[in-house]
């Protein structure tokens, strides 16, 4: 994701991309204004390393969303990587690795705040990405939870993943303790779990979400989207609040504005 981020919110991809068309670099532009607006906003007023919350007074105060970033938000209601209801009014895309440590950080420490004071009062909807970057065994994982996800699990799946820090690529999502983490997760048909986990359906699902990270510039873990303004790593919980309650005015705004 286009912006500016110290080294301990994200974790680096090791993958090159090409050129890209003027459009996505049209894209990629207003991106790295908006969120170089809104962490700077949020690091310049924190102390001791802590950001504070990068709230802004009024609407008018922060950049509006690309509508181009803004039309990722897939809104499905049967997708079982999602949680939320499809017509919250503020949409949190995030693009995230199993192995990436600073992902986990995010999974443990701001999302189960996220959920209870927005995505269960039908505030926020999350729509997760695959964006495997560390090798075999980050792929190896996002086939794994889109296989969970087959059975409705995937958010358990998840959350067994990520709930402690893991090596990276020294056997930790083995297939054998994917299974595992399956199994703990509540997945219920194991073998059809290692089925689908090994399918052209699922190399290719999480090909399409890679490829729309890329086709947006992402190059680091995890990258979100909250209505189609960036937030590039594991900021404080405080930052994506922000962005969210700003997020949800707008919408409402606009919903009595179209009334």
């Amino acid at each position: 994701m286009p912006g500016t981020s110290t080294p301990s919110a994200s974790s680096r991809t090791r993958r090159p991309r090409p050129g890209r068309t003027r459009r996505v670099l049209a894209v990629i532009a207003l991106a790295t204004a908006v969120v170089t607006a809104v962490l700077a906003f949020a690091l310049g007023r924190g102390s001791a390393g802590t950001a504070a919350p990068a709230t802004v007074s009024t609407p008018e105060a922060q950049e509006p969303a690309n509508p181009e970033l803004l039309a990722l938000a897939r809104r499905d209601a049967d997708d079982p990587l999602a949680l939320g209801s499809p017509d919250a009014p503020v949409v949190l895309i995030e693009y995230s690795d199993f192995q990436c440590p600073f992902c986990g950080r995010f999974a443990r420490e701001t999302k189960p705040d996220l959920v209870r004071d927005y995505v269960d009062k039908g505030i926020l909807r999350i729509e997760w990405r695959n964006f495997p970057v560390f090798g075999a065994e980050s792929d190896q994982a996002a086939r794994a939870g889109w296989a969970a996800g087959q059975q409705n699990r995937f958010w358990q799946f998840h959350d067994e993943a990520y709930a402690e820090p893991r090596r990276r690529n020294a056997g930790d999502f083995s297939e054998d303790n994917l299974l595992a983490m399956a199994r703990k997760a509540g997945v219920e048909d194991l073998a059809r779990f290692e089925k689908d986990m090994a399918s052209e359906a699922a190399h290719q699902a999480v090909t399409r979400d890679s490829e729309e990270g890329y086709g947006i510039g992402v190059t680091s873990t995890p990258a979100f989207l909250i209505n189609g303004r960036p937030v590039l790593g594991a900021q404080p919980t405080d930052v994506f609040t922000g962005i969210i309650d700003e997020a949800a005015e707008q919408a409402r705004q606009q919903e009595d504005g179209d009334e």
